[in-house]
């Protein structure tokens, strides 16, 4: 399949739209699986405080109301435009300096190379945004009196604790998620719309195919990333010296005290919201592209 440039600019756009579409489907997946990775231990002998996703959800409407599954959101909300756009930014950033001739068709290596780029480069604005959606999500209704009334507050409270650098906490995790997951990402996406579409209609595939190739992408780069995600999660929610040496410390106390299986806890509502969640982001980032060529076509 011909790599067809694009402005890059058209590529911002269109990315920071494709963020509004995603971040407002998966939200609620987003917060069973963070209130999942991070649930206390249970002392001996009693029952874990979610028994799993399904047992998470109903507790959170339960005690938070249905609007608890959308806790955190204003916060990756009101990033979703930059992070996206930078990750899609990045990706096309990332094509531009491998290819030698304008157009030239990458190999999926490459492909791979310029995703990673993309996640090196939404990491440094993704890792404050979860850190603070991260604590509101674990707040809950039935854990005593709220600590926080909203992104704000913890806003504030970071940076009475450790300046702008407490906002970075889980930087190198969220590197550690994000970078080989956008790799596989974008080339899950570009394998499967040019395996779904016909031979010579790959660069206009149809609506469905957008979105069953962006949910695959979406199935396969988050099963990449999701032991790193927990990582991140434990390491952002934890009071302050919990883990002394960051992504280490995190991982040897949760391979002491809990296993191997504790990586892959949030793995039902994380891989349950992959799918329509990133079928909405490449839809909206294709949609958008195409209107944007459309209203701008010589941009």
């Amino acid at each position: 399949m011909a790599e067809k440039n694009t402005s890059l600019v058209k590529n911002f756009l269109a990315g920071g739209f494709s963020g509004i579409t995603a971040i407002s489907t998966g939200q609620p997946f987003d917060t069973i699986k963070v209130r999942l990775q991070t649930q206390p231990l249970p002392e001996l002998g009693q029952k874990p405080l979610y028994q799993g996703a399904l047992d998470c959800t109903i507790k959170t409407i339960k005690n938070d109301g249905f609007l608890g599954l959308y806790k955190g959101m204003a916060v990756p909300l009101m990033a979703a435009t930059p992070i996206f756009a930078v990750s899609f930014f990045g990706f096309n950033f990332g094509k531009r300096l491998q290819q030698k001739t304008p157009g030239e068709t990458l190999k999926e290596g490459q492909i791979f190379a310029a995703g990673m780029l993309s996640g090196v480069f939404t990491s440094t604005i993704v890792t404050p945004g979860d850190r603070i959606k991260c604590i509101l999500q674990v707040q809950t209704a039935s854990a005593g009196p709220k600590l926080y009334n909203g992104p704000l507050d913890v806003a504030k409270a970071l940076f009475k604790q450790g300046g702008v650098s407490s906002f970075y906490k889980g930087m190198c995790a969220t590197l550690l998620r994000d970078v080989p997951g956008g790799g596989t990402f974008y080339l899950t996406y570009y394998l499967a719309r040019k395996s779904l579409s016909p031979e010579g209609q790959e660069s206009e595939p149809s609506p469905l195919r957008i979105l069953v190739a962006g949910g695959l992408a979406g199935v396969v780069s988050w099963s990449v990333a999701l032991g790193p995600d927990v990582l991140k999660s434990r390491i952002q929610t934890a009071p302050e010296g919990k883990y002394p040496h960051g992504i280490r410390s995190v991982f040897v106390d949760i391979l002491r005290n809990e296993g191997p299986r504790a990586f892959f806890k949030g793995a039902v509502p994380l891989l349950l919201r992959a799918f329509p969640a990133n079928s909405a982001c490449l839809l909206g980032y294709e949609g958008a592209m195409n209107f944007l060529n459309w209203i701008a076509p010589s941009f």
